[in-house]
C-alpha cells in the first residue's frame, strides 16, 4: 500500500493537493520557465502543469487561459482577455484612443510600470524575452484587436500598432525623453490615438 507521504511525491498526488498561495506560486514559476524556454506560442497549459507537478485542471482553476497565466508571470494586474474585450467592445471609430487610454490606465502606476520596463529591457538583450513579448503581443493583444475590426491585413496592422505602443514604452519609461515623459495621459491619448486608429481601421474620425 502506498503511504500518504509517498503519494505526495508524485505529480498526480501534488496535482490533487488543496489549492493555496504556494501552489499558485509554483505554477507561475513553472510557467515563467516554460515561456522563457519555449516561447509563448509553444508553451502549453498541460506542459506547464506537468512542470509544476499539478493536475492541469488546477492550472485552469487558478488562471483563465494561457494569456492569463502569462500575465501572472509578468505581474500584470488584470487579465489581458478582459482588457481586449473592453477595448474592442466600444465604437470602432474610437478604437485607437481606447487602446492608449486603457494601456496608460493599467501601466502608469509606478508599482506596475516597473514590471513593464523590466520586460522591455530584458527583451532588448535576451532573445528568449524578445520572443515571448513578440508572440504574446502578436497573438493575444494587437493581433486580436486588429482582427476585431474586420479590416484587411490584420497581422500587419496589429504589428504596426504594437510598434507604436512599444515605442511609447521605451521613450516614456525607459529612455525618458523629457517632453514625452512629462506629457499627461490626456495629451498622449489625443496624440497617439489617431495614429493607432489609422493603423488599425484606416478611417480617422474628424475632430470637432
Amino acid at each position: 500500500m502506498t503511504s500518504r507521504a509517498g503519494s505526495e511525491t508524485t505529480p498526480k498526488g501534488r496535482g490533487r493537493r488543496p489549492g493555496g498561495t504556494d501552489t499558485r506560486a509554483v505554477i507561475v514559476d513553472a510557467a515563467r520557465k516554460s515561456f522563457a524556454a519555449k516561447g509563448y506560442d509553444k508553451a502549453s497549459m498541460r506542459g506547464i502543469a506537468r512542470e509544476a507537478g499539478v493536475d492541469p485542471a488546477l492550472v485552469h482553476h487558478y488562471f483563465e487561459g494561457k494569456a492569463g497565466l502569462f500575465a501572472a508571470t509578468l505581474d500584470v494586474p488584470v487579465n489581458p482577455a478582459e482588457l481586449i474585450a473592453r477595448i474592442t467592445s466600444g465604437d470602432v471609430d474610437r478604437l485607437g484612443w481606447r487602446i492608449v487610454e486603457t494601456f496608460l490606465t493599467v501601466w502608469e502606476p509606478p508599482e506596475r510600470r516597473d514590471a513593464l520596463v523590466a520586460l522591455v529591457r530584458s527583451s532588448m538583450t535576451s532573445e528568449e524575452a524578445a520572443r515571448m513579448l513578440r508572440e504574446f503581443l502578436g497573438r493575444e493583444v494587437f493581433g486580436r484587436i486588429a482582427a476585431s475590426t474586420g479590416a484587411s491585413d490584420p497581422q500587419l496592422r496589429g504589428a504596426l500598432a504594437a510598434s507604436q505602443m512599444i515605442g511609447l514604452v521605451v521613450a516614456r519609461y525607459v529612455i525618458r525623453v523629457p517632453a514625452l515623459a512629462d506629457a499627461t495621459r490626456e495629451q498622449l491619448v489625443e496624440r497617439i490615438g489617431p495614429v493607432l486608429q489609422h493603423h488599425l481601421v484606416d478611417r480617422v474620425p474628424e475632430q470637432e
